[in-house]
């Protein structure tokens, strides 16, 4: 019954590929302008903004939590139907707000700093739908958007990371300190662009000091398996959040050109994207109840994913070569499509043997909100 959740989802991710291809100026399946245009809200709302509130819902427990994550991937898909923009637009908002109601279930049920951080990503969603709603630019939208996700990941990894010594009231305290910075200036910068892009750079960079400081990842890191694979992917996430940081303090807003092209994807690809990688071996269990279990050529996709990077940014938007940033788009691309086959396979494949013969069920992925 969830996978059902995830088509719609799935089918915003093929499209947003599709659409990258297009903006990038290569062949593409589908030649359409309308689907170009729709990148970012098919990638962001329709295919990570589900997954993300599918898992949510699922920790709600509650059947009216699943209207979130389905709002959300049918009001992205509904955009390319015939119907007026405004229908689907509405439908993000609605899905936000729902997903604002199943935070609060959860809250009731166990109040913590954690929570009240997604609750503040959350509330940057809603902004950044009524922003869309009400006729504003993409780039107008990007601060909320990334708000969204990054409160979102961020409060996540405070519940995991709550098991560790160092992360004490003191801690919990700070990072909800952060992440009111990064809202607050989230919502500033389309507003008063030059002062408030810098200011959000500054408290996204907070932000990842706070990550850095408090995360278990940093410790996981020389650890083996699946902690391994998890934390490095983590870091690597939070070196491209510093790149974006250091372009909205140092460039101001970047509506377009490489400086645009640059915090986009450090943080929607980068940090993002290298977050599904880190989490779906843990994520998806709890979602579809299919085990996936961590397997060595995970490490490919991610590779391919921030090396691409490197190329797009550095040898792209840096020194201009268009060249670059068609070759690191595709390759891109690929490492999404590929990180994607290579989870299906994986899932089918079922635990290594050896676990097997230990009957072993791998890491417990079931999420106790």
């Amino acid at each position: 019954m969830r996978l059902v959740f995830l088509i719609p989802g799935g089918l915003a991710l093929l499209l947003g590929l599709d659409a990258a291809l297009l903006l990038l100026g290569v062949w593409a399946p589908l030649s359409i302008a309308q689907v170009a245009q729709l990148h970012g809200p098919l990638m962001v709302f329709g295919f990570v903004g589900t997954l993300i509130v599918l898992e949510r819902a699922v920790a709600a427990r509650r059947v009216w939590g699943f209207a979130a994550p389905a709002l959300l991937g049918l009001g992205s898909l509904l955009l390319l139907s015939p119907l007026p923009d405004a229908v689907g637009k509405t439908m993000v908002l609605l899905g936000f707000c729902a997903l604002l109601g199943v935070y609060l279930v959860i809250r009731r049920r166990s109040p913590a700093a954690a929570i009240d951080i997604q609750i503040l990503g959350a509330v940057a969603g809603v902004t950044a739908s009524i922003l869309w709603l009400s006729g504003a630019s993409i780039s107008a939208m990007v601060p909320g958007m990334a708000a969204f996700l990054i409160l979102t990941i961020a409060g996540e990894r405070l519940e995991l990371a709550r098991i560790s010594p160092v992360v004490d009231a003191r801690a919990e305290s700070l990072g909800l300190a952060a992440s009111m910075l990064v809202v607050a200036t989230a919502a500033i910068a389309p507003l008063w662009p030059e002062p408030g892009y810098p200011l959000l750079g500054v408290a996204l960079a907070l932000l990842v000091v706070w990550l850095f400081r408090y995360d278990v990842a940093t410790r996981l890191a020389a650890t083996t398996g699946l902690p391994r694979y998890m934390a490095i992917c983590l870091l690597a996430g939070y070196v491209w959040l510093v790149v974006a940081a250091g372009v909205w303090v140092v460039a101001g807003e970047a509506g377009d050109g490489p400086r645009y092209d640059a915090v986009l994807h450090s943080i929607f690809l980068g940090f993002v994207m290298s977050m599904i990688m880190a989490h779906a071996p843990v994520i998806l269990p709890a979602v579809l109840r299919k085990p996936l279990p961590y397997r060595w050529f995970l490490y490919l996709p991610v590779a391919l994913l921030h090396l691409s990077l490197v190329v797009r940014l550095l040898g792209g938007d840096a020194w201009g070569s268009a060249d670059a940033i068609r070759v690191g788009g595709v390759l891109n691309v690929i490492a999404v499509l590929l990180f994607a086959a290579l989870a299906v396979t994986t899932a089918v494949m079922g635990p290594p043997a050896s676990r097997k013969a230990r009957g072993e069920k791998g890491p417990d992925s079931v999420r106790k909100d």
